[in-house]
Order: C-alpha cells, then structure tokens, then sequence
C-alpha cells in the first residue's frame, strides 16, 4: 500500500495539466499511466490559443515553442459552386497566440512531464494501468493497479479519472450516463509527402465521404469520415481500393497516397458523444473524456479536457491542502467542478450534434456534396468579421479558464527524469 494526497489516472493533457498545478501548490500527486512513454501516434495533435496562453502563464511557452510544428489560422469548407469560403479566421482572435499549433502530442506531454517533474510532490509512475478503485468507509479511497513489479494500490485523498472514453474508474463506479446517437466513424492515417500545404483546414467532399487534411512537417495527417459500422467493409475492399478513393478525394495528395502501406495504418475511431450526469461520488471525480464523451467536429476535444483540468486544480487546491476531501463534505465540494464545466461542455455538444445532423449526415447519406450550407457562404464573404464567431469557439471556448496566480510563473530548471519517475519501492510523493 502506497499514500498520496491526490493520484489522477491517465498520463494524457488533462492528467499531465492539473499533476503539474496541483503540484506546483504544494499538493503530494501521483499520475498513473499506463504506457511505458509517451510516443504513440495520438489522433489529436491539436493544441489550441486557449492552452498557448496556458503555457504563456506557466512560463512553458518559449520550450513549446521551440518544438518543430506547423501552425493553423483557418478552417474553410466547401461551397455548393465548388469554391471555399473561410469559416473560422483564428488570426482574429484577441489572444497573444492566434492559432492552432499542430504538435506531436508526445512532444507536449514530455514538457509537461518534465515541468511537473521539477516539483518536488510531482511523481509519475509509468506502466501502471489501473484495474479498479478502492473503497471503504463509504468513499472511493484510492485504486488498484498492475505494473511490471506486480499488482498494488494506491490510496489518496482524492481520486481523478483523466483516463479518457473508455475510463477504468468511470466503469468501475457505473455513474450514469446520457448518449448521443453519431452517424458517422473517423479513420486516421499519415501521408508522408514533401509538398507544402497551406496554413488552413479544408474539407474535402464526394458523396458518403469527407476527408480533412491537417498539415504536419513532412507528413499530412488524414482524418477519413465515413458512415459508422462500415469500418469491416472498408477494411475488407483493400488497400489499393482505400488507396485510390484517397486520390480521388485529396487529388493533391494522389501521387503520395501509396505512402499509406497497408490497411494497419489506417487506425478506426469509433466516434461517441456522451455525457455523465454525476461527475463525482465521494472521493473521486471524473473530468475531461471520462466525464463526456466528444466528438472530433472541430477538434475541440483535448481543448475541453484541458481546460476540465485547471478548473478542477483551482476549485480543488485549497480542499486538498486542508484535508476537506477526505472527508464527509467531499461530494458537495467536488460538485463544483461539475458545476463550473457544464455549461461549456453542453455548448459545444451541442453544436457538434448540429454539424452531425446538418452538415455531416447528409453528406455521407449522399445528398449533397457541399458542407456550407446555400446563403452562408455569401454572408462570410460579405461579413469576414463574422468568422471570428467560430474562431472563438473553436479556439477558445465557452468559459475559458486561466491558470490560477499561485501556479503561474518560470519553472525551475528541467530535472534529470528518472529522478522524480518512482518506482515501486519508493513511496509516493
């Protein structure tokens, strides 16, 4: 049995994101994850003006910014004349950083890790999946885990699920759920080429297919949405029919699209929108996708997760200082982050279960070839300014959160890793 004030399950933006503040206030905090690193092919590389300023506050962003990454101003969509209209202009945005920096989203996580790393009540425990919670005294009071050495537990003040859609802990504690019916699945995959695209996200449209191109340092990052359930049948067709549909799809990429070696790079998203009704029991909390399920219509999934996280540190500092969470009073305070992160995440499922019904739909059922819907198109190019509408919701978000004072400012100097990466023998924290 190991102790720890706070142990937060999932090494991904949110876990890594709220590790750090709470470290950085002083507060003992294990993060568990599961990989032995951080170098997978993620599907969001995305990270977004909102998260930018975050690392401006937490004195990050010089060390961000030196990481190789292309950068994104517009998102554009097809017209029913064939033409493209600019949707969402992020150069508008009134933020020190107008744009979406493509990262690979390793890079990131190692910065945090190693920022985190540099407090002293910081501990990251690679290759530990967690199995399940621990329970007593009518409370969540820790988890279960497997790791190389053997199997363990983990007891803490408070428990924080960051691990994402399929959530271990969100499973184990079987709070309820509202879902959403989605009409479509996401494949992902790399085209490896040397041809320089522009700053921007354009749709590419046929009948029962979209295709998005986001830009990346000598590769394009494909993300192929077609009807859900179809995933066996178009593996089924092969390689060389997948291969030249993305020819006839993205023609600027026809040349290259046999960099796609076989049907196992091409990864399957089975898309999900959900929401919890009770982000919370004693003791725990569920934040970021174990709390609500998103869709990738307009990549605002890891911005919303992120911010989850530095509205839990916030709320969540003083009580873990104090010792409120561990006792009687925990349900009504952890209630607050539900509270406070509603009302954002509402908007924009919201909005996504608008652009499933009336953009991507219709498109996929064939009845139509043109995302922007007729008259819109002549209102942007009329009206730009408008396009900072979108921008904003996309790049910003309802109720954007800020770092609190305590957590901002320079880090120390980057620790040699394995110092602060314990392993099983030493306590936590």
């Amino acid at each position: 049995m190991r102790r720890t004030t706070c142990v937060i399950i999932g090494g991904g933006p949110a876990g890594m994101v709220l590790g750090l503040l709470l470290a950085r206030r002083g507060i003992r905090v294990t993060v568990l994850e599961k990989h032995r690193d951080f170098l997978r092919d993620f599907r969001g590389d995305t990270v977004h003006p909102s998260t930018l300023r975050l690392l401006d506050d937490l004195g990050l962003f010089e060390r961000f910014d030196a990481l190789p990454q292309s950068r994104v101003t517009q998102f554009r969509l097809p017209t029913a004349d064939g033409r493209d209209v600019v949707l969402a202009d992020l150069s508008r945005l009134r933020t020190p950083h107008p744009y979406i920096a493509m990262v690979p989203q390793w890079d990131l996580l190692d910065l945090l890790a190693e920022a985190a790393m540099a407090e002293p009540t910081f501990t990251l425990r690679r290759e530990h999946e967690v199995t399940g919670v621990l329970r007593g005294g009518g409370r969540v009071r820790g988890v279960t885990f497997r790791a190389p050495e053997g199997d363990g537990e983990i007891e803490a003040d408070l428990t924080v699920a960051c691990d994402g859609r399929w959530s271990t802990v969100r499973r184990a504690l079987d709070l309820p759920s509202r879902a959403y019916p989605v009409p479509f699945d996401v494949w992902w995959f790399r085209i490896t080429t040397d041809q320089h695209l522009a700053e921007a996200l354009l749709p590419r449209v046929r009948r029962g297919r979209i295709g998005i191109a986001i830009p990346r340092r000598g590769y394009v990052q494909v993300a192929w949405i077609g009807r859900k359930g179809t995933d066996a049948a178009v593996r089924a067709d092969g390689i060389d029919a997948f291969r030249a549909e993305v020819a006839e799809l993205l023609p600027d990429l026809a040349r290259d699209a046999a960099s796609v070696a076989s049907m196992d790079d091409v990864k399957h998203l089975d898309v999900r929108l959900d929401r919890l009704r009770r982000w919370h029991a004693h003791g725990v909390v569920c934040i970021g996708d174990a709390a609500h399920a998103m869709s990738p219509a307009g990549g605002v999934g890891i911005n919303l997760a992120i911010q989850d996280a530095v509205a839990t540190a916030r709320l969540l500092a003083e009580p873990l200082r104090a010792g409120t969470l561990a006792g009687p009073r925990s349900g009504r305070i952890l209630a607050r982050i539900q509270r406070r992160r509603t009302f954002p995440t509402v908007v924009i499922q919201m909005l996504q279960r608008a652009v499933h019904a009336r953009v991507i739909a219709p498109v996929l059922a064939g009845r139509t070839t043109a995302v922007l819907p007729r008259g819109a198109d002549i209102v942007l190019r009329i009206l730009p300014v408008l396009t900072v509408i979108p921008a904003f919701v996309i790049g910003i978000g309802p109720r954007a959160e800020r770092a609190p004072r305590w957590a901002r400012g320079s880090p120390g100097p980057p620790t040699d890793r394995s110092r602060r990466t314990a392993p099983m023998s030493e306590d936590v924290g």
